[in-house]
């Protein structure tokens, strides 16, 4: 996926991750932009969650959201 088309999917699915991590905050999203390592940390971090659980909340959601594709680390 080229950044252009990840930046417009991210812009329209980062109030449906603030739904779900309500104690993510605005400059967290922002950080975050659609990159799936950077959206774990940021749920341990603000949530109190390890890493596991933090990966099964992720997983759940990108299954609840299939259209939405994290960008990887590489």
């Amino acid at each position: 996926m080229n950044q252009d088309r990840m930046e417009g999917q991210w812009k329209q699915f980062k109030g449906k991750v603030k739904e779900q991590w309500g104690k993510l905050t605005d400059d967290d999203v922002d950080v975050i932009a659609g990159k799936r390592d950077q959206l774990l940390g940021r749920i341990q971090q603000r949530h109190g969650l390890a890493r596991d659980e933090a990966e099964k909340q992720v997983k759940a959601w990108e299954k609840h959201h299939p259209d939405f594709r994290f960008e990887k680390s590489q």
